[in-house]
């Protein structure tokens, strides 16, 4: 089976996917099958070498740090988003489209090269599921189309972290404004918005998150039933071990003694989901909750302010 981890970027959907991936039966693109695209490498020994690092190094946790295929002078394997192996081996469609990917994509070409692309992985790593992590659009449309029987685990941040932590990023292209940035132009509504805020980049930030939360929700209704499952990543943190039996049961995979290992060398810090409280000023939280209220709500948040002045659009 092969499943997909979703999420915004910057919003917990890596740990996921690293706690999914150390399941001894789940196979994946690793950090330097993406770093020698070219060869187009097929990982065979990926999972196992996985497990093995962190055997040698539990002081590695994947919510601390981006981990590098080079760590303290030596290889590390560790799943990886591979946009370098997609666009070489797939196509340039994946790594950032204006839009989201959906089924209308599909040509019978890059259906056909998809297919290539996991079903040889698929095979040579041997493993009954397949797991692969991608952040930005869900593109699970387009992936559907070629994997009908494709699950997806959809990590959801609270949208005023997300904005703070792309804020702070050096990849993040929000500051040369809609015009450029990979998300493509601004929802009339939504360019509006940006207008009244002193076009605010805080602002713009977290209608970036928007943009992205609606083609999840589009993407989310229109993946058959039973074959979607969102967790929160605040929920995962407060409580690890429940959360991830619920990813596991969903996926199909038993929370086996070789599993267990593995996860016990996992450390959670929930504290750093409250650090937009100290980053950003008052000011700038009530203009950033001015536009994202709806989602945020939506999905279970509370507002620092609640006033029927906020819009709810």
């Amino acid at each position: 089976m092969l499943t997909f981890v979703l999420g915004t970027g910057r919003c917990g959907s890596t740990l996921v996917a690293e706690l999914v991936a150390r399941h001894p039966d789940v196979g994946f693109v690793s950090n330097v099958d993406d770093k020698l695209s070219r060869l187009n490498l097929k990982g065979r020994w990926n999972n196992a070498l996985f497990a093995r690092s962190d055997e040698r190094d539990p002081s590695l946790r994947p919510f601390r740090d981006r981990r590098r295929a080079l760590e303290r002078g030596r290889l590390r394997v560790a799943p990886s988003e591979g946009w370098s192996v997609l666009e070489r081996q797939v196509s340039g469609i994946f790594p950032q489209p204006t839009r989201d990917l959906t089924a209308a994509d599909a040509t019978p070409w890059l259906v056909g090269r998809i297919r290539e692309f996991f079903d040889s992985r698929i095979e040579a790593q041997g493993k009954p599921m397949f797991m692969h992590h991608l952040t930005g659009w869900p593109r699970s449309g387009l992936l559907s189309a070629a994997y009908p029987e494709a699950r997806y685990v959809n990590v959801i941040r609270d949208g005023r972290a997300v904005a703070n932590s792309w804020l702070q990023m050096g990849w993040w292209d929000g500051y040369q404004g809609p015009e450029r940035w990979y998300l493509g132009p601004l929802p009339k509504a939504y360019r509006e918005e940006w207008e009244e805020s002193g076009r605010s980049f805080v602002v713009l930030a977290g209608l970036g998150w928007k943009v992205l939360m609606d083609a999840i929700e589009e993407a989310r209704q229109q993946a058959p039933a039973g074959h979607w499952l969102d967790v929160r990543l605040e929920d995962f943190m407060d409580d690890p071990r429940g959360q991830m039996e619920a990813v596991l049961d969903f996926l199909g995979l038993e929370w086996t003694p070789q599993y267990e290992a593995g996860f016990a060398r996992h450390s959670f810090q929930a504290s750093r989901g409250q650090a937009w409280r100290r980053d950003l000023n008052d000011a700038q939280v009530e203009q950033l909750e001015r536009v994202i209220a709806k989602p945020l709500l939506e999905h279970g948040y509370e507002l620092t302010n609640p006033r029927p002045a906020h819009r709810t659009r």
